[in-house]
């Protein structure tokens, strides 16, 4: 006891440093890095390394990191852990599809996530491996996938997280709906065999056949309710919900099943410690315990979905108990920006040749780890919705809408089919908004798309409006100029209070003549050159540098902007930041509203993911700093 209580003191006490340097989701994401898939099974030349879903939880962790840094080393990391796997031709080493594991889909979502940042088909046929294991593989009689081969009539709840937001995402890619109604099916089967009418909770495992020794002779289902199994269940359920049509008229089956679940959890979270144990009912049992990967799932999807509006924000409690549990728990320092994460059930699991009998004597037998893969990629999930949440909010959400107007592309997507590009929010590629809309969403934004002209009654939500890089002939057969009706329109908008965001591009690139009408109407004009052109990876040939007392950049001090379109201004318009004599940013108040001009589309992934830029350019800070700036223009 005197041990634990210095424990939680040193961790106490060690926080306002942790704070003080990097977030705690960092901070495990670089132990991670430094400590895990360092052994023989990874490091064997000759029988090279194991494809194990433990890797992918924290993959995804670290891609929420990398997310939420703009820092390209844990982007690298991502890369470099496939790409040991995955061959030219989409070949997975050490994969074999016909062992029917549905662990082994699991780390398609990292193949999708490098697929769609990169474009790079590789991933795409690798995954395409994984949804044609999927095609075949062995189901109930009713349509549930098996857990394994090897285990055959049976479903756990594992099985559900290993293959079902993997399955969602490949569909909504490559435009699949009918796969959409077998995953709310998987989710039914599930819950329809192993919940508990009077718990809520779920059963580990359910056996069709009920030949297991662990199942029960009558319902088929194992004996207890294992916490982490009910954490990948839960997990499961926010992330393919991420990916699954909202208008399918069975979204709603899965929405019902998250709150059902989370409900059930939140019943049995320990009132001492705020936290779950490893049986998660049996918390006065002795030797039962509480245990870390659990616990960080459960925080992990409970933030989330409050987050997503998936279930009542009255989660929110349940969420801050958890997290201080389990940073007062399980969490302990590790060295500079360093976090151990401890007491990690290793496995856990039903039959097998070591036979497991689902007992609570097994499941206490299981041997407890720090740093064990499953629990660090759950705690990196959890401490990253948690830190996103912590931004300074306004306090009614701000609808930020993107201009799907004057800039209509559009190309060949992977499925065949002709879809939008180009600077819109779903974009991960280099030309997506995607991390600057995540960074408007942390600062307590939603984001909406306008496919149609601007007019007062569509842009009446609206709170800030963005256009980029308006469509040039050689772009868009048929362009959508804009007409000085539409820049009265907007200006109107503008005059009672909205912020209008004109992120353009050089002429050539941007159609610039006629769309001054808009930018006129606020003393802007977009001039029609080409500044900051930049020669292969001379980046500094596009580097400005941000002065002192901008009103919007403190941090900021140096950024990324090529082949721009300067300025000119009258009042009400104003240079912000100017460099050898042109007007690089330039704001204007107009009535109520507010104008940010720049004549670039700078803020896409490419500039500010990190992936390409060297780290003196500030372009990710930046982000954050103007988005903080133009959600206080709306009050």
């Amino acid at each position: 006891m005197k041990k634990h209580i210095i424990l939680i003191l040193c961790l106490f006490l060690s926080m306002p440093v942790l704070k003080a340097q990097k977030a705690v989701s960092e901070q495990m994401a670089l132990t991670a890095i430094d400590k895990l898939f360092k052994d023989a099974r990874f490091t064997n030349p000759e029988k090279g390394p194991t494809w194990t879903y433990d890797m992918g939880v924290v993959l995804e962790g670290v891609a929420e990191v990398w997310r939420n840094t703009g820092d390209g080393a844990y982007f690298d990391y991502i890369q470099k852990s496939m790409d040991q796997f995955i061959s030219k031709d989409g070949d997975i080493r050490n994969y074999k599809a016909t062992e029917y594991n549905i662990d082994h889909v699991k780390n398609g979502r990292s193949l999708l996530f490098l697929y769609k940042v990169t474009g790079n088909p590789k991933y795409l046929k690798a995954s395409e491996k994984l949804y044609t294991q999927l095609k075949s593989h062995p189901r109930t009689k009713e349509g549930g996938f098996w857990h394994k081969q090897i285990y055959p009539y049976q479903m756990w709840l594992d099985g559900l997280y290993m293959a079902q937001p993997f399955y969602t995402e490949y569909a909504a890619l490559m435009n699949i709906p009918s796969i959409y109604d077998d995953v709310v099916n998987q989710f039914t089967y599930m819950e329809n065999h192993a919940r508990d009418s009077k718990t809520g909770l779920l059963y580990h495992g359910w056996d069709e056949s009920r030949q297991e020794r662990w199942a029960d002779p009558n319902t088929g289902l194992s004996k207890h309710f294992w916490g982490r199994g009910m954490g990948w269940f839960a997990m499961a359920l926010v992330d393919v919900l991420d990916n699954f049509p909202q208008d399918h008229p069975r979204r709603g089956e899965l929405l019902a099943i998250l709150t059902r679940t989370l409900t059930a959890a939140a019943k049995f979270q320990d009132p001492k410690t705020g936290v779950w144990f490893d049986v998660i009912d049996l918390g006065t049992r002795e030797g039962n315990y509480v245990e870390a990967s659990a616990s960080s799932m459960f925080v992990y999807a409970m933030a989330k979905a409050v987050r997503k509006g998936y279930v009542k924000a009255s989660f929110q409690k349940n969420v801050d108990k958890g997290y201080a549990g389990l940073l007062k728990e399980f969490v302990t320092p590790a060295g500079p920006d360093r976090v151990d994460l401890n007491r990690v059930v290793e496995v856990s699991g039903l039959g097998g040749k070591k036979y497991r009998d689902g007992s609570f004597e097994y499941y206490m037998s299981e041997p407890i780890r720090s740093n064990d893969p499953k629990g660090v990629g759950a705690f990196i999930l959890a401490s990253s919705e948690v830190e996103f949440a912590k931004k300074p909010q306004p306090k009614k959400k701000v609808l930020v809408t993107l201009d799907n107007f004057y800039n209509k592309e559009f190309k060949k997507g992977p499925s065949g089919q002709m879809e939008p590009y180009h600077y819109l929010w779903n974009g991960d590629d280099n030309n997506g908004f995607s991390l600057l809309g995540r960074i408007f969403e942390q600062h307590g934004a939603a984001l909406h798309t306008l496919p149609d002209a601007p007019t007062s009654q569509n842009l009446a939500k609206s709170k800030i409006y963005v256009i980029v890089d308006p469509d040039t002939e050689k772009e868009t057969e048929k362009p959508n100029f804009m007409t000085e009706a539409q820049a009265k329109e907007i200006a109107k908008w503008v005059h009672k209070g909205g912020v209008l965001v004109l992120f353009l591009n050089d002429a050539g690139n941007c159609e610039i003549s006629k769309f001054n009408i808009l930018p006129q109407q606020f003393g802007i004009t977009f001039n029609e050159d080409s500044r900051n052109r930049v020669q292969g990876d001379q980046f500094e040939m596009g580097a400005i540098q941000i002065p002192a007392g901008t009103g919007i950049f403190d941090r900021t001090k140096k950024i990324y902007i090529k082949e721009i379109s300067t300025m000119q201004v009258k009042d009400p318009a104003k240079a912000t930041v100017q460099d050898k004599g042109d007007n690089i940013i330039v704001t204007a108040k107009y009535g109520k509203g507010t104008v940010f001009a720049i004549g670039d589309p700078w803020l896409y992934n490419e500039y500010t993911d990190g992936r390409k830029l060297p780290a003196e350019f500030q372009n990710f800070d930046a982000a954050n700093e103007l988005v903080s700036w133009l959600i206080k223009q709306t009050k």
